[in-house]
């Protein structure tokens, strides 16, 4: 049984690590060039996106649209570490902590927004959290030693395939094995029946509002990952057309479904760009293809479906109480 643990944990790191010697070989070829490699790269940064955005919508039942601002403070703390404070310190420990600065500030605002939002419920939930990107966008724009509406320009490259496939494959193996946790298992009956949740002794608002924290911390790892990718980032690149695109892939992928969030993600970062030959008919085309997935798979492309190595079994996963410890000799008892 040990044996077999060991194995389905090595799994994703064995398959993460074939595609990228994979890419590697073929770029060594001739046969991949820069472009397909940087849309491979955007790949990854929108799997975390998506994923991260999975936890608070598809798990926790709760309605986040403004994703994207938790991405843009990622970015521009993680900016601010590399390319303002060390600027002049070629490290990739510096890049390191550029990212966990990033992560850190988001998780910041997302505390600061879930405190007194995350009482509220659908609708009502959306609109603040579309506000907040909306408030974090404007004010991004008014900070002149950043940029202001300029953006910040020369930002070190440090980002590269290597790096967003390793962060990408920790953010699925964390929140894989933290939704089969107990603390998963009560974001899932929050999600389910929020009262019957409160009814059974569950602390609703602190569980939401670490699900929002470990979201937005992702979210702003994942920022910083693509300010070091492309090198440059204005407020712009994070308004609510970039949240709108995660809803899209959080969705269409299989919402409350990891491997969907991978599906999603992937499929319709990608599809943009494979369909370019179309020209000017490329976005009509695209919408047609989102449209008839929602009508004939309104589930989502995984409909809930995890991958073997993606999930836990049964038994593995009613082990351990939901709170408290097993009290031994009890087992059998009703």
């Amino acid at each position: 049984m040990k044996g077999k643990k060991w194995i389905k944990a090595v799994y994703p790191a064995a398959i993460v690590a074939l595609i990228y010697l994979l890419v590697t070989v073929l770029r060594q070829l001739g046969i991949m060039n820069g472009y397909y490699n940087q849309v491979l790269m955007f790949a990854g940064i929108n799997i975390m996106m998506t994923a991260s955005l999975n936890l608070v919508n598809g798990f926790t039942g709760q309605f986040c649209i403004g994703h994207a601002g938790f991405m843009s403070l990622g970015a521009y703390g993680a900016a601010i570490v590399t390319g303002m404070l060390f600027k002049h310190t070629d490290s990739i420990f510096v890049f390191l902590l550029g990212l966990f600065a990033g992560g850190l500030a988001a998780m910041a605002a997302g505390m600061l927004i879930g405190l007194p939002s995350l009482k509220l419920k659908g609708d009502y939930l959306a609109i603040v959290t579309l506000a907040f990107g909306e408030i974090v966008r404007a004010l991004l724009r008014l900070v002149k030693p950043i940029g202001g509406a300029r953006g910040m320009i020369g930002i070190p490259g440090y980002a590269n395939l290597g790096w967003i496939l390793f962060f990408m494959a920790l953010t699925l193996f964390l929140l894989r094995n933290l939704i089969h946790s107990p603390f998963g298992r009560a974001f899932i009956a929050i999600r389910d029946n929020e009262v019957a949740a409160d009814a059974m002794g569950i602390n609703t608002t602190k569980y939401k509002m670490t699900s929002f924290c470990i979201a937005a911390f992702i979210a702003g790892v994942a920022g910083g990952l693509y300010a070091h990718v492309i090198s440059f980032i204005q407020p712009d690149n994070f308004s609510f057309t970039k949240s709108a695109d995660f809803l899209v892939y959080l969705y269409a992928g299989g919402s409350g479904s990891l491997t969907g969030s991978v599906v999603g993600a992937t499929l319709l970062t990608i599809l943009p760009e494979f369909l370019r030959f179309l020209a000017d008919w490329r976005l009509a085309v695209y919408a047609v293809i989102l449209v008839l997935v929602m009508l004939y798979r309104s589930e989502g492309l995984c409909g809930g479906l995890e991958l073997p190595f993606m999930r836990i079994r049964r038994k593995e996963l009613y082990e351990e109480p939901l709170f408290g410890k097993k009290e031994k000799g009890k087992e059998g008892q009703a």
